[in-house]
């Protein structure tokens, strides 16, 4: 706050008697003297087991990890069983007619109103669980790429023989009602989904997905790969042949993820790196990486060449037999660019001598398919071996719903490639096994993927604040240093990198209230890693708070009296009883589900008996002052403080106290003001941070609203408070004005933090402003007295720019940072010479059924 009024020495000293006024309202309304008084008074021998704990944060760590574990585990692996078996009693027959729901022509008509084929009615119907989006939770779709016949007999054989995972798919969402998206991707080419929905082309028409072209689909079929694109740059690459060159390097550089390694050579009669930086080395084929287009160990497994060129006059046997026969363990993958087939044979030589794959790309249309075709040869080594490898990819962020997707992928060995089947599973299940009561107020956990990317993290804002709900650039390959950028030595995320288990402590400066304000806090790091999978689990606990809470045990009698309070609420998103797993659980509130869990006639019911204890305590503790503020509202009338609207408190646990004194609760939209899964109230972490019975002020933007809140160290961690008019408070802060007689001539009031005030007094002192400041008692507030005389023009700040430093890029492309390479590797099997090397056959071939579990955004579905 600030008033500019004629400034005396007196002043000084007048303004430490503004604290009275202002803070008698909150100290009587919401009944911090009470609340304080009360708990100091409680007769603690009626408490058993009275007592306060310091939380062991590896020990909590390590068992969320087992939780993560366990829930990953479980949650696809019958859709690989049902596929392999489906397939496996199929007899394929190359003139099967079969009438499948096809996802584009679902309840299309002709002209004459009858559906047309492969249509026909599809009945759907909004879901909230999908965000309100329309869809069939009996039945799946069949989606087919515009580029593919709908009624090809391989497809057709394959959509009818999965039409078995139907059965599935709904069993597993009755069973798991957290799933979202199921589905199946064929080697074909055709996708099953369930739920199914309708999918819209563009405005030409076209639907451009391809399930084989998905970067979880590449990552599930093939080992990390190290690769090498050989281009030809002479002089007959020219025109088309040179544009056709470039989208195929393009589209080779689209198959590749995180954990592949890369690097592109140009020749001609030498040898040029496109990047010159990168000489002798593999890069990481990250997105900031593959679009510029010191490590130097690449992904030590599977090893590729892919030579784009125009012709080759020689095989250069003699150079292969030197550097790669016998074990040939780098593959050659040539493409030859152009309609001549001159100089075919020596480069379809190369391939069969060196375990690769040889196509001609005569067209740009034909440049996608055939890139393709080198991931098939890759695949082969692992479906031979017969692995049940589980590839996890990282998470990802649907266009319609807001929350996270992971992605997790399984593998079932028997052949070759039949396809991939998997599911969503979103990344507010992984918060649901984080009891967010035992990390604190300013506590939380994250998980990092084995190449330091952030899966979940508070700080981590995939989208952008304009409402529009708009994805940044880049968002699922955000490194854990860039938000905990105090580790400037990046020592916890190379340690969670590598898998270890740990501790690790820092002084941090944590943003709140969307940035606007800055805290300095001391965190202490735990961290292990998640078993069976490629991630790393951190928790992070504040000193003081965040590591210590009380314990006490109330009678169940007495604690469900008081937390069905009609005033009591308890925080949404926080799992007291896991009301998901049954279906006679799903319609239950959080205290309902108490209520039942507590009378022990339900064993199916699964409920934290730690938070259920902690939470009747805490109700117990906070009950008398419900009637406190029920005896404030009855009094109303007599009441001089009509500007207060809403007394209410907050605990530890997730629950809350509300008292209304206006008819209307302005409930604000933020979910900054709410207890959330990953996060306290702001209103709450603000008080916290404060010296007990300290007032914390707070006047949101664009609001005629304002809020004060105080801390209690009462037997549980209350924070109290209310929201009253800011018209209220100004009129406390002018009679507090008159009763210290200052003369007051112009005046603007504000409310702000420490940091903005103290720069805006900086700025006025060096432009000479006289003024006097105090601090009010007891609260968060400043009071400065200025002379109203002086100029307040503003004045420019000009800023310096600073001059680009090309040698900065080459830097950073060379300072990679720590990655772990996945557990498992493929790159080459000895039966993998018996296959064609320039045409492949699948008919008469053991089958492999990759599965992964995992999610996309719906613009790569193009159904949104």
């Amino acid at each position: 706050m600030s008033v500019y009024a004629r400034v005396s020495l007196q002043t000084a000293k007048d303004l430490t008697s503004y604290h009275y006024t202002i803070d008698h309202t909150p100290l009587r309304i919401y009944g911090y003297i009470f609340l304080t008084w009360q708990s100091n008074n409680i007769n603690l021998t009626e408490i058993s087991g009275l007592r306060v704990e310091e939380i062991d944060g590896l020990r909590l760590v390590k068992r969320l990890a087992e939780n993560m574990e366990e829930m990953f585990h479980k949650k696809a692996q019958r859709l690989v069983e049902a596929a392999e078996e489906a397939h496996l009693q199929h007899e394929e027959d190359p003139n099967l007619q079969y009438e499948y729901f096809n996802a584009v022509l679902i309840n299309e008509v002709d002209e004459e109103g009858n559906s047309v084929e492969l249509g026909g009615e599809f009945i759907l119907q909004p879901n909230d669980h999908f965000n309100n989006l329309s869809v069939n939770l009996n039945l799946s779709v069949v989606q087919v790429p515009t580029n593919m016949y709908n009624k090809d007999s391989a497809i057709v054989n394959g959509v009818y023989w999965s039409e078995a995972l139907n059965k599935v798919f709904v069993d597993n969402f009755e069973r798991d009602p957290s799933l979202i998206w199921q589905y199946f991707g064929s080697a074909k080419g055709f996708f099953r989904q369930y739920p199914g929905i309708k999918w819209k082309p563009d405005e030409h028409g076209v639907i451009a997905f391809d399930c084989r072209n998905r970067k979880w689909y590449i990552q599930a079929a093939t080992s990390p790969k190290d690769v090498v694109i050989l281009v030809d740059v002479s002089g007959s690459m020219k025109g088309l042949r040179l544009t056709i060159a470039r989208q195929t390097v393009s589209s080779i550089l689209d198959t590749l993820g995180d954990d592949d390694f890369f690097n592109i050579i140009a020749y001609n009669e030498e040898l040029h790196y496109v990047e010159p930086c990168l000489n002798g080395t593999l890069v990481q084929a990250d997105v900031t990486n593959k679009d510029f287009n010191e490590t130097g160990r690449g992904s030590e497994c599977s090893q590729a060449i892919m030579l784009v060129t125009d012709g080759a006059v020689d095989t250069y046997d003699a150079i292969f037999a030197k550097y790669n026969w016998p074990e040939r363990k780098v593959r050659i993958f040539p493409y030859l660019i152009g309609r001549e087939s001159a100089f075919a044979e020596n480069l379809k030589w190369m391939a069969c001598a060196n375990k690769g794959y040889f196509t001609q790309i005569s067209t740009l249309a034909d440049v996608q398919e055939n890139v393709m075709e080198y991931l098939h040869v890759l695949s082969r080594p692992k479906v031979i071996d017969r692995e049940h490898d589980t590839v996890w990819t990282e998470a990802y962020i649907d266009s319609t719903l807001t929350n996270f997707r992971i992605f997790v992928c399984l593998q079932r060995n028997r052949g070759i490639l039949l396809g991939v089947v998997g599911t969503d599973v979103p990344v507010s299940e992984l918060l649901k096994t984080i009891p967010k009561y035992k990390l604190g107020i300013h506590g939380y956990a994250f998980a990092i993927t084995n190449n330091g990317y952030i899966l979940t993290h508070p700080d981590l804002r995939p989208l952008y604040g304009d409402g529009k709900k708009r994805r940044k650039p880049n968002y699922s390959s955000v490194d854990l240093s860039e938000v905990e950028w105090e580790d400037k030595e990046d020592t916890l995320r190379n340690a969670m990198v590598n898998r270890k288990t740990g501790i690790f402590s820092m002084e941090v400066k944590k943003s709140v209230d969307k940035g606007k304000r800055v805290l300095i806090l001391h965190n202490d790091y735990y961290y292990t890693d998640i078993k069976g999978t490629p991630f790393s689990l951190g928790v992070a606990l504040s000193r003081g708070h965040g590591k210590f809470f009380f314990r006490g045990n109330v009678t169940v009698e007495e604690g469900l009296h008081d937390l069905e309070h009609p005033d009591v609420a308890l925080a949404d998103e926080w799992t007291y009883c896991n009301t998901d797993e049954h279906p006679e659980h799903r319609y239950l509130s959080q205290i309902e589900a108490i209520k039942l869990y507590l009378s022990g006639h339900e064993p199916h019911l699964y409920c934290d008996k730690e938070l259920i204890q902690e939470v009747l305590f805490d109700a117990v503790v906070t009950a008398p002052l419900e009637a406190y503020w029920t005896s404030l509202v009855l009094n109303k009338s007599e009441n001089s403080d009509k500007g207060v609207e809403i007394a209410y408190l907050g605990t530890r646990t997730g629950l809350s106290r509300i008292n209304l004194f206006v008819v209307d609760f302005l409930t604000a939209e933020d979910r900054e003001g709410v207890f959330n899964a990953d996060h306290f109230p702001l209103w709450y972490k603000r008080a916290a941070e404060q010296v007990p019975g300290t007032f914390v002020y707070s006047l949101p933007f664009n609001t005629e609203h304002m809020t004060c809140c105080c801390l209690c160290v009462t037997l549980s961690l209350t924070a109290v408070g209310i929201q009253m008019k800011l018209e209220f408070f100004q009129k406390k802060f002018w009679t507090a004005s008159r009763q210290v007689q200052i003369q007051i001539s112009t005046v603007s009031c504000s409310f702000s933090i420490f940091l903005s005030f103290f720069f805006y007094l900086a700025v006025r002192a060096v432009i000479g402003r006289s003024f006097v400041i105090q601090q009010i008692p007891s609260s968060n507030l400043f009071m400065v007295v200025v002379d109203n005389k002086c100029d307040c023009s503003m004045f420019d700040i000009a800023l310096t720019p600073t001059a680009h430093n090309e040698s900065l890029k080459c830097e950073r492309l060379k300072m990679q940072k720590d990655r772990r390479r996945p557990d498992t590797c493929h790159p080459f099997h000895p039966e993998v010479h018996i296959l064609q090397c320039t045409i492949t056959h699948y008919s008469k071939s053991p089958i492999i059924l990759m599965m992964i579990i995992c999610g996309w955004g719906c613009d790569e579905m193009s159904v949104c």
